[in-house]
Order: structure tokens, then C-alpha cells, then sequence
């Protein structure tokens, strides 16, 4: 592997560094401790940092030995913040010290890679043009990247290409994953609320029995990915709330359940808001119950565009060895907000081996910890990357 040895030295500050983010998780668009901290090491640096994007959001421009003069101008990597609300459970001497928070998903790890990746290109100098490093909160659930983009990133900071990477267990450390078209799938959300009548659990005949209602609609819904979808395209409906009653002999008036839905094409994602729809309309029409269905399209899949991506995996291949980059690895069903950056801007998004999932460590899990290993070489990816795209002539 080559890494380069000013990184390699620079291996324990960037452990200090991510262990220090990791110390103090903050979730989305609270992210203070993480933003100051990156402001800080933008400055010593000799970044002027940006702050106020999507309110806690950083972002460092450093311009290189020249202009550039081919096609690609200027370019951006794109790292996120922040953290989960998950109770850590490591036991590690830097676990979290705020209760409840976590970062469960190696958001601490992707700042420090980047952090490292702007320190060797802020010593070296070795490319042109301009390089502007994102650093985006609130990647979880809450559509930073979307944020950042309609307050106008792009417009403050020019770039002909946006790049991003996530760590990714069960991948062992130096391999990466790197891949044209879909990586990350659509994801969405709904809530169903069933209106029946309630009564004296005693007396079940009175009622319009949500409850059963509800679990027809359960059921049912197994049947838009099973026989409702074509078997060459994917989705995943998943129920994972349902909520009704009070007590034990009262059969409630109303039961809400919720759920997400995965997808990595348009037509299927309105395929099954559509037939999810009709299921539950069906179904409450047929006991004389009422059903509302509300669909909200959180996420866009994350697309990565031919052109960017063949260069990255060509830059990984040259700097870790062929054998060590899956140039077609199975899309995964998991959400990314980086495709709203993706949607304004061609780009790629890859993923960086963590290392075996023994045990607890898989991400979203209070036992996870972000494998240190991965740190050099996270940031020597980006480094190359920028010399590869930006050189110098």
C-alpha cells in the first residue's frame, strides 16, 4: 500500500483526533464540539474556515502550487459530523461523556480522514487548482447534505466534482468498494393510521378492531416487494413501529404504524408508494375502517456518475493494488444524504474496508467503534485523489 510517510507519522495525531471527536458526539445540526474542532484545525492549517452552513457545517478552501488548467477546475470531499442517539456500551476509555449520544457510525473517523488529507495537502502543495474540504452535519435521518445544497454550497463554492466516502465493516481494512450508477438506495419513510371504533375488549362485536386491522396491513405490505414487484428490481418495506391502546380490556379506536421503504429506482420508488396506498385502503374499506397513509421521500439513492467514478476507482487501484478495490460490490439498502450533493453536482462515493464484523462491531450498534487503521488510509485516498485529478504540470 502506499501511503505516504508524512501520513504514516501523522498516524497517531489523527487516532488522538478522531478519539477526541469520538469522545464528544453531538446529533444533527447541534454538532458544536466537532465544528469547533475542525474550524481550529482548518486554522492551524492556513484555511480560512466557513462556518453557518446548515448551521454547524464547515468548510476549508485550500488553492494549490497553480491554476488549473484542464477540465476539472476545482473539486470537493465531502465528510459528515455527526453522531446517533444510541447509548454507547464500549467501555473505551474515550467513550462518549454526553448520555444517549454516539457515534455509532464512524462519523468521527470520515473528520479525521479528512482533516488528515487537508494537513498533507496543505504541506505538500502537490496539485492545482482548488480544493474545498465539506464537512456536513446531520447526515442521520435529517438531510444535512440537502441543507448545505439549498443554502447554497455550490454557489459559494464552485466545483466540477464532489467525492465521498464511508467506512464500511465486514470489508477488511485497505480493500475499498467503488462503483458507476447506484451505491446507496432511495430512502423514504410513512406512517399508516388506522381509525376503527373502540370498545370493551369483553365485547370485541362492538368494535372495528384496529389492532386486526392493523396486522391485515402488516401482512400485507410483504406482498409489494414478494408479488408486486418485478424480481430484477429491489425494495425493502419494513415496519418497525406500530402503536395502539392504553391498557388491557380496551380495544383502542386507532393504531399508527410506521415504517421505511428502500429503493434505487424512481419508477419502483412510485410503484410502491402507490401500492401501499391501495393495500391500505383496501384493507380498511373491508373491515369499515379509515386509513391514511402518509409517504415522505426522505433521501434520493446515491448515484454515482460513470466519469467520477471510473477515476476513483482508477486512484485506488494505483495507490492499494487492483486486487484490493470491488470494482461491482451489491448496493447497499442503507440511505446516504450525500446524493443530494450528487443530484447538483457529477461525483462518487466509495467504501472504505473497517474491517470484520466481530462481535458487536457493526454500524449502529452501541459496541461499535471505528477500527484507527483506516485513518492513514482513508486520507491517503483523498490526497491522491486530488493530485490525481488536479496535477500539477
Amino acid at each position: 500500500m502506499s501511503v505516504p510517510p508524512r501520513l504514516q507519522e501523522l498516524h497517531p495525531e489523527l487516532t488522538r483526533w478522531r478519539r477526541e471527536l469520538h469522545q464528544h458526539p453531538q446529533t444533527a445540526f447541534e454538532e458544536t464540539f466537532a465544528s469547533e474542532f475542525i474550524a481550529q484545525r482548518l486554522t492551524e492549517m492556513g484555511m480560512t474556515p466557513h462556518r453557518g452552513l446548515a448551521k454547524t457545517g464547515v468548510v476549508g478552501t485550500l488553492q494549490g502550487r497553480q491554476p488549473a488548467k484542464g477540465e476539472i477546475q476545482a473539486i470537493g470531499l465531502r465528510a459528515d459530523i455527526d453522531a446517533l442517539d444510541i447509548h454507547e456500551e464500549t467501555g473505551l476509555p474515550y467513550a462518549s461523556i454526553f448520555p444517549g449520544k454516539m457515534h455509532a457510525c464512524g462519523h468521527d473517523g470520515h473528520t479525521a480522514m479528512l482533516l488528515g488529507a487537508a494537513r498533507y495537502l496543505s504541506e505538500t502543495k502537490d496539485f492545482s487548482g482548488t480544493v474545498h474540504f465539506i464537512f456536513q452535519p446531520a447526515e442521520e435521518n435529517e438531510g444535512g447534505g440537502r441543507v448545505m445544497v439549498e443554502e447554497g454550497l455550490f454557489d459559494k463554492f464552485p466545483m466540477d466534482a464532489v467525492f465521498g466516502m464511508h467506512n464500511w465493516p465486514g470489508i477488511p481494512v485497505g480493500q475499498f468498494a467503488s462503483c458507476a450508477g447506484p451505491i446507496m438506495a432511495a430512502f423514504d419513510v410513512f406512517q399508516i393510521k388506522v381509525t376503527g371504533r373502540g370498545s370493551h375488549a369483553a365485547k370485541p362485536h362492538e368494535s372495528i378492531d384496529p389492532i386486526v386491522i392493523a396486522s391485515h396491513i402488516v401482512t400485507a405490505l410483504q406482498s409489494v416487494a414478494s408479488r408486486q414487484t418485478d424480481p430484477q428490481d429491489q425494495v425493502v418495506v419494513s415496519v418497525t413501529q406500530i402503536h395502539a391502546g392504553d391498557t388491557w380490556n380496551v380495544i383502542p379506536t386507532t393504531v399508527v404504524i410506521r415504517g421505511t421503504v428502500r429503493t434505487f429506482r424512481k419508477a419502483v420508488q412510485d410503484a410502491t408508494e402507490e401500492s401501499m396506498g391501495r393495500i391500505v385502503q383496501g384493507v380498511c374499506s373491508a373491515f369499515g375502517a379509515a386509513g391514511e397513509l402518509r409517504y415522505e421521500r426522505r433521501y434520493p439513492a446515491t448515484i454515482n456518475t460513470l466519469r467520477e467514478a471510473g477515476w476513483t476507482t482508477e486512484v485506488l487501484k494505483e495507490t492499494f493494488g487492483a486486487e484490493q478495490v470491488d470494482e461491482a460490490p451489491r448496493p447497499s439498502m442503507g440511505g446516504e444524504d450525500f446524493s443530494f450533493m450528487l443530484q447538483k453536482k457529477p461525483g462518487s462515493y466509495i467504501w472504505a474496508g473497517n474491517g470484520p464484523t466481530d462481535g458487536d462491531r457493526l454500524l449502529h450498534n452501541p459496541h461499535y467503534d471505528f477500527n484507527d487503521d483506516l485513518l492513514p488510509l482513508g486520507a491517503t485516498y483523498w490526497a491522491r485523489l486530488v493530485e490525481r485529478l488536479l496535477p500539477v504540470s
